[in-house]
């Protein structure tokens, strides 16, 4: 007997984009129209939906199982279909075709506030919403005060939720959700409207929900939340399933759904070539190339390889004793490394007038496998900024295995590929820890 909750077939949804007038018109629009044109609105009406109807598929044959107990995250870019298949996930909307099958009740924290009446006071949202999830009365209740507690809107419960901020929307909607103990849990990307301390707390629940055995589709562009609570990733673009696995595979599938070219001068070595300046500055970084040792153009890198990046900038005027700034982050966000010509450097340059380049080299760059976004900009420090882009291009990191151990380190497993040595020391006799013989070193 199959295991899954969740089950999805063939699963389709189609809306229809046009400006016409559809079966659901007006009541007294449709009327007026009939009494004074019959024939001719019901012809022309015809035509009109002919000529400009046009049919967008927001999911296409989507088929995936989801088992009992499982954290699956759902993932895509903007637009690939993840809110459509959450919203007929939880039976707000009905597919065009296909099949959902579940188990359980279904908790849905969808938009800020959806389910709430705002007329209503959080402490009678609460009981309305516990209701619309199926749970009794006598259950709510034993479970009042800590849905209060971690919301933190103590002070607010018997206040309209209409006066509620945004904030307080979400910590009293997720509090209800994740404390009523549905079977099925659907989360999409609304966490990202509270702070970063509610954030961490809402995962921290996230966590011991699925500890417990229940089932969390979780929607997010955050891949680090994605990474530590999911085990299974759906990949979604453009509609379709492009991925469904393990979650480092399916982060890598995502990432790869990224890629795009970032050179509109035509030139495949050249990282970034969109000029960026402040209005009023002049100054701009027109394009960085990678280099190899030999200061040979390339498109790409390995992990641990030496690299050079060459960044091109124009100066509209002198300035003396400025510098150039490079960053590396991760697709997330996350800046891993800054660094400048002053004062890690200690090089002030002094800019003529016209265009020059800087030159940084990296002799091992530290990178696991996958997509980074690089940005630079010039500066006066602690003056002025001439120009600053933090994410001017995405650079592709090829796996190596570094370590010799028959596997490439990627990002979806970590981001720093460092070299590094273990060792286990040789402890006396009467050690708890006494290791016979030394055991034999590895480098990496």
């Amino acid at each position: 007997m199959s295991s899954a909750i969740i089950t999805v077939e063939n699963l389709s949804k189609r809306y229809v984009v046009g400006h016409q007038r559809d079966a659901n018109d007006g009541l007294r629009h449709v009327l007026d129209e009939a009494m004074r044109r019959p024939l001719q609105w019901l012809a022309a009406r015809r035509r009109k939906r002919q000529s400009t109807r046009d049919e967008f598929w927001a999911l296409r044959d989507v088929s995936f199982e989801v088992n009992e107990g499982e954290v699956v995250g759902i993932i895509g870019r903007n637009g690939a279909g993840k809110s459509t298949l959450l919203k007929i996930l939880s039976r707000i909307t009905e597919p065009t075709s296909g099949l959902v099958r579940g188990k359980g009740r279904v908790a849905s924290l969808l938009e800020v506030g959806t389910g709430f009446h705002p007329d209503l006071t959080g402490r009678e949202n609460i009981f309305l919403n516990g209701a619309i999830l199926g749970m009794s009365r006598a259950e709510i209740k034993s479970k009042f005060d800590e849905i209060v507690a971690f919301s933190e809107i103590e002070r607010f419960i018997d206040t309209p939720v209409k006066r509620y901020s945004s904030g307080m929307y979400v910590r009293l909607a997720f509090a209800v959700a994740a404390h009523l103990e549905p079977e099925i849990l659907i989360v999409d990307e609304v966490l990202a409207v509270g702070d970063s301390a509610f954030q961490r707390k809402c995962m921290g629940r996230m966590g011991e929900v699925a500890r417990s055995g229940r089932t969390i589709l979780f929607v997010s562009h955050n891949m680090a939340a994605i990474r530590n609570l999911c085990s299974k990733g759906v990949v979604l673009q453009q509609g379709r399933v492009a991925h469904f696995g393990t979650i480092e595979s399916a982060i890598d599938v995502y990432h790869s759904t990224l890629r795009s070219p970032c050179d509109a001068s035509g030139s495949d070595h050249v990282l970034y070539s969109r000029p960026t300046s402040p209005a009023d500055s002049g100054f701009t970084i027109d394009r960085i190339e990678l280099l190899d040792e030999d200061k040979n153009p390339k498109t790409s890198l390995y992990s641990m390889d030496a690299a050079t990046f060459r960044i091109h900038y124009s100066s509209p005027r002198a300035v003396s004793r400025a510098c150039v700034v490079f960053t590396l982050a991760s697709l997330e966000g996350s800046r891993l490394m800054l660094l400048s010509t002053q004062p890690d450097g200690n090089l002030e340059l002094d800019f003529a007038p016209g265009s020059g380049v800087v030159d940084l080299h990296i002799p091992e760059v530290p990178l696991a496998a996958g997509l980074y976004t690089i940005g630079a900009g010039l500066a006066i420090p602690n003056v002025e900024w001439f120009c600053w882009t933090p994410e001017l291009c995405e650079m592709d990191v090829l796996p190596k295995d570094t370590y010799q151990s028959g596997l490439a380190p990627t990002s979806s497993r970590c981001l720093l590929a460092l070299k590094h040595q273990w060792e286990v020391p040789i402890l006396s006799t009467d050690s708890e820890y006494y290791i016979p013989e030394h055991q034999d070193l590895r480098s990496r």
